[in-house]
């Protein structure tokens, strides 16, 4: 027992991926994700002024994509989404920091699932945690008025998620983690059920089930009896549903397919992924330098104007 729950320990270094994207989810049905698939896209949870913002922050510029956040937040001061985006920014920026999203560290396990503790800025440490707890809140007041609320519902899901990444992937705090993610399933669940059609829910569905249903059998057995279970294909299936009908967070699904297709050994699927994400954010180094390394050749990797 005590060596099970030791290599359990190394293996929730998995789960801390999912931080970077936010929303750390559990798992719904192959059947449901292909039904979504074969449905008609429609517009959910989609704000102007909040697409802005997440294309700079896309773009690495995260002092300008919270500026956008930020005054999006002070002209809807009752909105969750706000506070949330503006706590992904911080989020993401210290991701983008501690080099996570590369596939040097994704693909190294000792990097990956290592116990060398992360020193994260304390700025970004405090904003995070300060943005986090107020979407929290306010998604809390709207869903006490209207339990359907769309924002909310999402808001909390991403708050909840950002929070098990922060705590697995910063904190070490695995078990704490576990519980958010809980929890943060149960708002994924009744978000879907009020709009379908809300595909970022998909991204950290697909990541979970795609990461839990990669580890060993006799441990995905353990996590079983915790109610934690995870399905590979399922999860591919998933991430390329966020990576095509996704909003605010598909760049993030396609990130994601790419690195798992490197673990998978498609680097072909990798490229095609890494290349959209280049088309669509020029000015991002790290998708270029992700399809650098894949092409062999830099002067592959300019977009085309």
């Amino acid at each position: 027992m005590i060596r099970i729950l030791k290599a359990l320990k190394e293996d929730y270094g998995h789960l801390r991926l999912l931080l970077c994207i936010a929303l750390m989810l559990n798992i719904i049905g192959d059947q449901a994700a292909l039904a979504f698939s074969r449905q008609t896209p429609v517009v959910a949870l989609q704000v102007p002024e909040l697409d802005a913002g997440f294309h700079l922050l896309y773009e690495l510029k995260f002092v300008e994509a919270r500026s956008r956040f930020d005054a999006w937040r002070k002209s809807h001061p009752e909105d969750p989404l706000g506070s949330a985006s503006e706590a992904a920014s911080y989020l993401f920026e210290e991701c983008y920091r501690q080099d996570i999203l590369t596939s040097e560290f994704f693909l190294d396990d000792k990097r990956f699932l290592g116990d060398v503790p992360l020193k994260p800025d304390p700025e970004l440490r405090a904003a995070f945690f300060a943005a986090d707890k107020e979407a929290q809140e306010l998604a809390q007041q709207r869903l006490k008025t209207d339990p359907g609320d769309t924002n909310a519902l999402f808001a909390m899901t991403l708050s909840l998620g950002m929070q098990s990444d922060y705590a697995s992937l910063i904190d070490k705090h695995q078990m704490e983690s576990m519980k958010m993610v809980r929890d943060a399933d149960k708002y994924a669940q009744r978000l879907l059920v009020a709009a379908p059609d809300a595909a970022d829910a998909y991204l950290t569905l697909g990541a979970a089930n795609y990461i839990i249903g990669s580890l060993p059998r006799f441990k995905r057995l353990f996590l079983g009896f915790a109610g934690i279970h995870g399905n590979k294909r399922v999860g591919i299936r998933q991430l390329e549903i966020a990576a095509a009908y996704g909003h605010y967070l598909r760049p993030f699904a396609k990130i994601m397919l790419a690195l798992a297709a490197l673990r998978e050994k498609k680097p072909e699927v990798a490229r095609a992924q890494l290349q959209e994400l280049v088309t669509e954010f020029p000015e991002n180094q790290l998708f270029v330098t992700e399809l650098v390394k894949l092409k062999g050749r830099p002067a592959e990797v300019v977009p085309q104007k």
